[in-house]
């Protein structure tokens, strides 16, 4: 089975100048947990996540503030993470080089990258263009499909298949 049997091919997507607002109403209003972030001519530049919007200043869930280590040895470290829970801009708050996949990939690949990687979702590119994603949800779906029909088996069914395994 390849990435295209299964993906996703209606992508909700945004563009990296949308706003803050923009994208949480998006992921409200679609039920979405994550979508790519995607230039005008297609190119996927970044992900966003609810994980990326969880530590924000406006909820009192930014973090804890830099400590002297921080502050003195790691000055970008604190730039970045103030950035990160106070910007109000998709580019600044995405996750960039997001991981891609073709849609020629093999399903067991894109479940490798998944896992590897700590992703959910990855986004479908061919040619440098967004055409599909595919999610643990499209996996999911793949196997309930692959399960079959759920009557229970007989003790005598049971002892045969696991014997044919």
């Amino acid at each position: 089975m390849i990435v295209s049997d299964i993906m996703t091919r209606e992508v909700v997507s945004i563009s990296p100048d949308a706003r803050l607002e923009d994208v949480v109403r998006l992921m409200i209003d679609r039920k979405i947990s994550g979508l790519p972030v995607v230039e005008k001519d297609g190119a996927v530049v970044g992900m966003i996540t609810e994980g990326d919007l969880l530590r924000r200043a406006e909820i009192g869930t930014e973090g804890k503030s830099p400590g002297w280590f921080e502050m003195f040895f790691l000055p970008g470290t604190s730039a970045y993470d103030y950035v990160r829970t106070h910007g109000r801009k998709v580019e600044m708050l995405m996750t960039g080089n997001a991981v891609t996949i073709s849609p020629q990939a093999t399903l067991v690949s894109a479940v490798k990258i998944m896992r590897d990687r700590h992703v959910k979702r990855l986004p479908v590119v061919d040619a440098d263009r967004l055409v599909g994603i595919i999610s643990r949800a499209d996996v999911m779906k793949t196997l309930i499909a692959a399960l079959g029909p759920s009557a229970p088996l007989s003790d005598g069914e049971s002892k045969k298949r696991l014997d044919a395994e």
